[in-house]
């Protein structure tokens, strides 16, 4: 039977579309409002509330945690400083991605990390390899919801409740009190925008909810769903398991396996050359780098906008550019003398009404990636397939100076 977060009390009343779906065991709204474009330009113009408590929750505590989570994470968790967080991954042996998620590092012997699957036995088993205590690490799904406020005014909206934002950084994690209930702050976020996490006890969701949604209600704090979050990702160029990547845990064969550098992850093994940090999968990975053996890396393909309306016009329909989201294969083909000359897919897609193109996130073979390569994107019109040109963008397409800006107290009214 499908979970309630610490939250749907509330949002079981906001949920004007009545239209609830399944993530990790818990009803979720894919949307609020019966235009997803309101919630979408709420992020990018106003704030946004997303509840993202299905996330699993891990908990590594005691003086063995770090050199658990140093083990077991490509990034290493040592060299940030305590109230920082960090975007990681982890893989198995074989240097193949397990995992993605945020490690937030609370003190020296405490740590939080975010999953998108049951990961606990993976980690207790590990630590028991390492002759570290299992209950070093604990699944403390349960006691925590979050919520994601992110937006241009969500620093603005959070001041109304306290100051732990101010000076806060981009990945800083702070403790503070919302509502007169403890609450962990850290200025992450998943939409390539302004924004923060706050870990609410599981005893305070409610209350907290209700002050936030009170402090944003004259900034037009909007509830979003998961698809206004989703087209705010693929701006940001943010992967999303299951639908960019699979875990190698689930795979079938190696071609459904990828490795941080073939996910466009290479900038997390930069800090690989001034460590000898033991790490699981890394000899396998330095071995791929050795040898430039990456079969692919993922970019983004900024669509041509004039090619994109061209294959309507001529089908005589209008091009879609409203509340556009895809999760679906696109095959993608190098512009050559060869018709339909097969070079890799695309796994998302989206039209962006803010920069008024289409946009993709896509695998192809590394000759390709270079920024401001032509490739042709297949598109489905009217049940046929259409190449439109599309240029290799690397990076995010979204990146506002906000997002990492330092906020300052505000006056608020």
């Amino acid at each position: 039977m499908p979970q309630s977060t610490p939250f749907q009390p509330r949002l079981s009343g906001l949920n004007q579309t009545g239209v609830w779906k399944l993530w990790a065991g818990y009803t979720v709204a894919p949307a609020y409002q019966h235009s997803i474009s309101t919630e979408y330009y709420a992020i990018r113009n106003s704030a946004a509330l997303l509840d993202t408590s299905p996330l699993f929750k891990l908990r590594f505590a005691g003086p063995s945690a770090e050199t658990l989570l140093r083990h077991a994470m490509v990034r290493d968790v040592g060299a940030i400083a305590d109230g920082r967080a960090q975007y990681t991954c982890w893989c198995d042996r074989r240097g193949y991605v397990l995992q993605d998620g945020v490690v937030l590092r609370l003190s020296s012997e405490d740590f939080l990390l975010t999953a998108a699957e049951p990961t606990l036995k993976y980690f207790r088993d590990l630590a028991s390899d390492l002759g570290i205590a299992r209950e070093t690490v604990q699944d403390v799904s349960l006691d925590y919801g979050i919520l994601a406020l992110q937006g241009p005014l969500a620093h603005r909206i959070l001041a109304r409740l306290t100051d732990a934002a101010d000076g806060l950084r981009y990945f800083g994690v702070t403790r503070c009190a919302i509502a007169s209930h403890g609450v962990i702050l850290s200025r992450t976020g998943y939409t390539g925008d302004l924004g923060y996490e706050l870990w609410v006890p599981r005893e305070g969701a409610l209350p907290v909810l209700d002050a936030l949604l009170e402090a944003g209600r004259g900034d037009n704090l909007t509830m979003m769903g998961t698809t206004a979050l989703k087209m705010a990702r693929v701006e940001a160029g943010l992967l999303l398991m299951d639908v960019d990547f699979r875990s190698s845990r689930h795979a079938w064969v190696d071609e459904q396996r990828e490795t941080p550098a073939e996910l466009g992850w290479a900038w997390m093994l930069r800090a690989m050359e001034r460590s000898d940090r033991d790490f699981v999968g890394r000899g396998a990975i330095e071995q791929e780098l050795a040898t430039g053996s990456s079969r692919w890396t993922t970019t983004g393909l900024a669509v041509d906008v004039h090619d994109y309306e061209r294959v309507h016009d001529e089908a005589g329909i209008l091009a879609p550019r409203h509340e556009v989201y895809e999760e679906t294969t696109m095959s993608v083909y190098r512009r050559s003398e060869t018709p339909w000359d097969y070079a890799g897919y695309a796994t998302s897609f989206h039209y962006s009404s803010l920069l008024r193109r289409p946009l993709a996130l896509a695998k192809i073979p590394m000759d390709l990636a270079v920024e401001g390569t032509e490739v042709d994107l297949e598109l489905t019109v009217i049940r046929r397939p259409q190449n439109v040109l599309a240029r290799v963008h690397g990076g995010s397409f979204f990146n506002p100076e906000r997002k990492i800006a330092v906020a300052e107290g505000v006056q608020n009214p």
